[in-house]
């Protein structure tokens, strides 16, 4: 039988209707388009507009610390803006602005946790702000950047009063009249304060000010403790900012208020044995889980990781350069009784059932020598007879059908079947 033709390999074989990089791109912007998507749903960015009047690290309005952050980066800080609750845990210096009417609770607690864990800088936010007002006109209206805000009063955080133990504090907002000064001083430096509406702490035996203004009000300050305490001895250090004006984007304007921002930070580090900063983020809505694709490249996840990259890599090299477009392949089982009778001696073999083709086979061998024995029925005594008259030397079929039945393992219902089929062949000369 000749081997078949080249022309007729070809006929079985389907041409594809993409080309080879058509199919590549797809797979690449899919692959990209997956990678997005991991990113954005573990970062916390599902599209939906956050309020951009808050006071946080990526405001740039005037309640804002987007040029704080800025600042320390220029400084030569390590800034982190953290999204995830993980952030709260870094042994180095930590910045919280918490929101308007924030979770006493929840503030006390991550502060407490950070005791034994690095020191913590809080600024209490004071500015009620707004958006552009809707029946602005459209030439003013055109000058807003984006994340510009309006300022409306100050309002004093009340929630400060429940901060547990000595974080206690008191913040109140005052206006002060026109005759009054706007200056301040404290940690080596003095400036003004951008604004009339000030916001201040009142005196408490166990804080320390660091930046007071000319009528004395507490603007920043630390907390000490009491003198021989656990804390005063052991925890790591925590500064209130208690006005935001000298370190958010309004207070930023003056350079004074830029040098205190930054020595509040130094004084915070400790006179700057800290060179990296984490801004916190979540407590004004922008907490998410840890990134999907950093897990993915961190113990325990990265041999995982690693073996899942290289499959991939060898399954795009082998469907790429593959030899030809792939060959119309024929139907898993074959027609036919040969077909048939194969498949289910393959389904005995595997179920390893060969004692059930025993006593089938012996009665099948006793059809076939009655058939060729001219007896009407396949009677074992009537062949045994008939075989002791044909065949006086061989061992009648009764024992050796018997033998059949009998045996066990498969090496002895072959032989047995084999003895059945010998007697067969010898009646068929």
């Amino acid at each position: 039988m000749s081997s078949p033709t080249a022309s007729a390999v070809a006929g079985t074989r389907r041409a594809s209707p993409f080309s080879r990089m058509t199919v590549l791109a797809v797979v690449f912007v899919g692959f990209l388009a997956f990678i997005a998507l991991l990113y954005f749903l573990s970062a916390g960015d599902t599209g939906e507009r956050k309020s951009t009047t808050a006071a946080h690290a990526s405001a740039t309005g005037l309640n804002g610390y987007a040029g704080f952050a800025r600042l320390l980066e220029k400084e030569g800080f390590d800034v982190e803006l953290s999204r995830t609750p993980g952030g709260l845990e870094t042994t180095d210096l930590l910045v919280l602005t918490p929101p308007m009417n924030a979770d006493a609770e929840e503030i006390g607690q991550i502060i407490a946790n950070r005791d034994y864990l690095g020191p913590t800088l809080v600024i209490l936010p004071k500015w009620q702000a707004s958006g552009p007002p809707n029946n602005l006109q459209s030439e003013s209206a055109d000058k807003f950047k984006d994340g510009w805000v309006q300022l409306g009063g100050g309002i004093e955080q009340t929630w400060a009063e429940d901060l547990p133990g000595v974080l206690s504090l008191n913040q109140e907002v005052e206006v002060l009249d026109e005759d009054a000064t706007l200056g301040w001083e404290g940690v080596e430096t003095a400036g003004e304060l951008p604004t009339r509406t000030i916001a201040y702490a009142e005196e408490n035996a166990l804080h320390s000010p660091l930046i007071t203004d000319d009528a004395g009000h507490t603007l920043a300050l630390s907390v000490l403790g009491e003198e021989g305490s656990e804390y005063y001895d052991d925890a790591h250090w925590t500064i209130f900012v208690v006005e935001p004006d000298l370190v958010n984007n309004y207070g930023l304007a003056k350079p004074e208020n830029a040098e205190a921002a930054l020595a509040l930070v130094r004084e915070a580090g400790y006179g700057g044995d800290y060179e990296s900063v984490t801004i916190d983020m979540t407590l004004n809505g922008f907490g998410g889980a840890d990134n999907l694709l950093t897990l993915a490249f961190r113990p325990p996840f990265l041999a995982a990781t690693l073996c899942l990259i290289l499959a991939m890599l060898i399954i795009g090299w082998r469907a790429f350069l593959r030899f030809g477009p792939a060959a119309v392949s024929g139907p898993e089982i074959a027609f036919g009784k040969k077909r048939l009778v194969s498949n289910g001696a393959g389904l005995i073999v595997r179920a390893n059932r060969f004692g059930l083709l025993a006593a089938p086979y012996a009665d099948l061998s006793a059809r076939r020598l009655a058939q060729r024995l001219g007896l009407t029925k396949p009677d074992p005594e009537a062949i045994d007879a008939a075989l002791a008259a044909r065949l006086p030397d061989e061992e009648p079929y009764s024992l050796r059908a018997e033998r059949l039945r009998e045996a066990q393992s498969p090496t002895d219902i072959l032989r047995a079947a084999q003895a059945l089929k010998e007697l067969e062949g010898k009646l068929a000369k």
